[in-house]
């Protein structure tokens, strides 16, 4: 059971170094620290360096066992 989730996105070098908007990724631990999900966006590299934090995105969310649990989009 778990009572907590902490999202932690993980950083890309390339992103870092240059400016230049990757996709994010993300790990999502429970209170103890442990992964219980992986969060990867899936859009293009057009719309992210030129949209924004407004962009449209779609977000898949993985188990430890490489098993899709959801997908979020925002249009």
């Amino acid at each position: 059971q778990i009572d907590q989730i902490l999202i932690h996105q993980q950083l890309e070098l390339l992103e870092i170094l240059t400016g230049f908007e990757t996709n994010n990724r993300y790990e999502l631990k429970n209170a103890l620290g442990q992964r219980v999900y992986f969060a990867a966006e899936d859009t293009d590299c057009l719309t992210r360096n030129c949209c924004g934090p407004s962009r449209p995105f779609t977000i898949r969310i993985i188990d430890n066992l490489g098993h899709e649990v959801i997908t979020l989009r925002r249009p």
